[in-house]
């Protein structure tokens, strides 16, 4: 046997193509792998008054267990209430605005002057302002508060996302709706909608864990004594460590899983998006 061809029969680690989902399993049995050996290990004593503040993932899923299904569902039920309301809103406000600047050009600047400074208003600030203005909310009923910082956290992303894909559509289909006596409403329908579509649609991706974070973002400042945000400083509260990882690691899980059903709902409407037929 020759060199060159025993090269030739050598395999290449580039060579090696794996599945979308089997790279990912390698990679999240990584992660778990990792953290199971540093807090067995190297942060097996942080945390205060010998508590661990990093459980194992283990202990974790052992708490997940003691606490119950229940526990989850109430309070998860209440956040995503206002995420929901608050991502409406947020990004029923930006599409509105993005859709009326491309019929009045001159609103442009106010527009994206409204949105560059919701961007970068502190939320912190906003919400302490918010909770003494908003009406305080009945147990277990949304907040005003996070409603509205979930609608604030969204709205910037879509409105810059909708611009963006209003403004890329074809100069020539625009031109011959102008010949045949169209109106920039009629340029509206007919080409700039289709064409910002994916873009549109991504904004909207984005925005789903966007409105889920401001909407606990919103819970962290009080009046209200149901949701996830209350849970979790009450399991901190009590030093109870692999409560507070179960509730960070389910809103991951539900943030994550809001986005994919928007990215299947994408594929759906906009197979053109990622080039398929």
């Amino acid at each position: 046997m020759t060199t060159d061809a025993a090269k030739s029969r050598t395999i290449q680690w580039e060579d090696v193509r794996l599945p979308a989902w089997a790279t990912g399993l390698i990679g999240g049995l990584a992660i778990l792998l990792l953290w199971w050996i540093l807090a067995a290990t190297v942060f097996s004593s942080v945390g205060p008054g010998g508590v661990q503040a990093i459980p194992t993932p283990l202990q974790v899923v052992l708490e997940f267990g003691a606490t119950g299904w229940d526990f989850y569902v109430r309070n998860f039920s209440v956040t995503l209430a206002e995420a929901g309301t608050g991502y409406l809103w947020g990004n029923g406000l930006a599409l509105l605005l993005s859709a009326l600047v491309l019929i009045v050009p001159r609103l442009e600047g106010v527009v994206m002057q409204i949105a560059i400074i919701t961007y970068c208003i502190p939320i912190v600030a906003l919400g302490l302002l918010l909770i003494v203005i908003a009406p305080l909310p009945q147990p277990g009923q949304p907040s005003t508060t996070a409603i509205f910082l979930a609608a604030l956290s969204c709205f910037f992303t879509t409105v810059v996302g909708a611009l963006l894909g209003l403004k890329a559509a074809d100069r020539a289909s625009l031109d011959v709706i102008t010949v045949y006596g169209g109106s920039r409403l009629t340029q509206l329908r007919k080409v700039r909608l289709i064409a910002a579509l994916p873009a549109i649609l991504n904004a909207l991706q984005v925005a789903v864990p966007a409105a889920f974070l401001g909407a606990v973002l919103g819970e962290f400042f009080g009046k209200i004594s149901v949701g996830v945000g209350p849970a979790m400083i009450a399991a901190q509260q009590a030093l109870n460590a692999p409560r507070v990882w179960d509730i960070a690691l389910v809103s991951g899980a539900v943030a994550l899983a809001g986005y994919g059903l928007l990215g299947l709902v994408s594929r759906a409407v906009a197979p053109w998006a990622k080039g398929t037929n």
